[in-house]
């Protein structure tokens, strides 16, 4: 067998909840907004047992997959009712721990959501993310920071310029370490941008400019519906820019301007969010399709450029650019065989992945973890459990 060694897949973001309603919300037709709620009846049973179980089993798929690091944007913070836990962090904790089982590297990107939309109240099943405050989100946050550990960072994240007014932004920004890798979703939708644009009179990107927000250390999330001003601050102020095809597509968010944010000076990343698909090759490759459905040209982005954003642009947007991960893919599959060895992961997917190891450590094989558990087993008990509580059917 013929095999090729690559870096780790860097998945510069995640929501795991989000792998509850694969292949259940197509049905529904309809919008972001109307799969919004969906997800929300999701997010409205979660407890920090359940959640831990459920993204333990997120954890594996990735991980066998050939995601070696993830960043889970997370923002289920209390009690359904918006009370705090006893310890504030439980969830948060207990997501860092299910990483820690399973062996994969985590940035838990403990993300602050205050606001319904610009101007508007949270509505009752957002209480359960917010804290009130930045301040607030702050004193919690910096109480999380001994979650850290040879395999778990503590990162950061604005929900969105929707989500967090102007004045918390910069109090955010202020508030936590220069090193500490920060993330928001960007212009996922139109109406985002409308909603920003006529509170603030501002597009989102110039609101996260003039609160002191664009620079390398931050992550932009989707950035998919972006002007040219826009573009060109975000370039210049070298974020990383983490597309999310498979999800984009799924959602009908539309197609980000890729290839100008990389011209432009921006890092490219890509990251599985929803967890519709959770297949690092597939992200790569729906970068490329969409850059070609929009620009109607082939090779936007060369072998090396697509490869780099799989594995060092997501470990970078992560806070893991020094960290040594790999994966060996079978070059002789019905998939891979014939394929140039600088083109296999052009050709792969996560079936074909064979061997992953974390910090020079065993911890999948033949899409197993190393212990030898079933992600596939992991998740049904997960899911089956969560839909007890949803009233799920399938």
């Amino acid at each position: 067998m013929t095999t090729v060694t690559l870096a780790g897949g860097g998945n510069g973001h995640s929501h795991a909840f989000h792998r509850a309603l694969r292949g259940r919300t197509h049905r529904d037709g309809g919008d972001f907004w109307a799969w919004r709620e969906a997800m929300y009846r999701v997010a409205a049973v979660l407890d920090p047992e359940l959640y831990g179980r459920l993204a333990e089993a997120v954890f594996a798929e990735m991980l066998v997959s050939g995601y070696t690091a993830v960043g889970e944007f997370h923002y289920v913070h209390h009690r359904p009712d918006g009370g705090a836990y006893r310890d504030p962090n439980a969830i948060g904790r207990s997501l860092a721990a299910a990483a820690e089982r399973v062996g994969i590297r985590l940035t838990l990107l403990d993300t602050c959501y205050l606001a319904g939309g610009p101007g508007r109240a949270l509505e009752p099943i957002q209480a359960r993310f917010c804290d009130g405050s930045a301040a607030a989100w702050l004193e919690r946050w910096h109480a999380l920071a001994d979650a850290t550990s040879d395999r778990v960072l503590i990162g950061a994240a604005i929900h969105s310029v929707r989500a967090v007014p102007p004045p918390a932004i910069a109090e955010i920004v202020a508030g936590i370490p220069p090193e500490v890798p920060l993330h928001v979703h960007l212009s996922e939708q139109p109406a985002e941008n409308a909603a920003v644009m006529e509170a603030y009179g501002r597009t989102p990107t110039q609101v996260l400019a003039d609160a002191g927000a664009l620079t390398a250390r931050l992550s932009v999330v989707h950035a998919t519906h972006l002007t040219e001003e826009d573009i060109q601050l975000l370039g210049a102020a070298g974020v990383t820019a983490v597309l999310c095809p498979t999800t984009e597509a799924d959602l009908g968010d539309g197609i980000g301007p890729a290839r100008e944010l990389a011209d432009a000076g921006a890092v490219i990343a890509l990251g599985s969010d929803q967890n519709t698909v959770i297949d690092p090759f597939l992200e790569m490759r729906g970068l490329e399709a969409g850059e070609r459905l929009r620009s109607l040209a082939r090779g936007r982005f060369s072998p090396s450029e697509l490869d780099a954003a799989r594995s060092t642009g997501g470990y970078r947007a992560l806070g893991w650019a020094d960290a040594l991960d790999t994966l060996e893919v079978d070059a002789d599959s019905v998939r891979t065989v014939g394929a140039s060895f600088d083109q296999v992961t052009l050709a792969a997917t996560a079936s074909d992945v064979l061997r992953v190891l974390v910090g020079g450590e065993l911890v999948a094989e033949r899409g197993r973890l190393a212990d030898g558990r079933d992600p596939a087993k992991l998740l049904a008990a997960a899911l089956s459990e969560l839909d007890v509580l949803t009233g799920y059917v399938r």
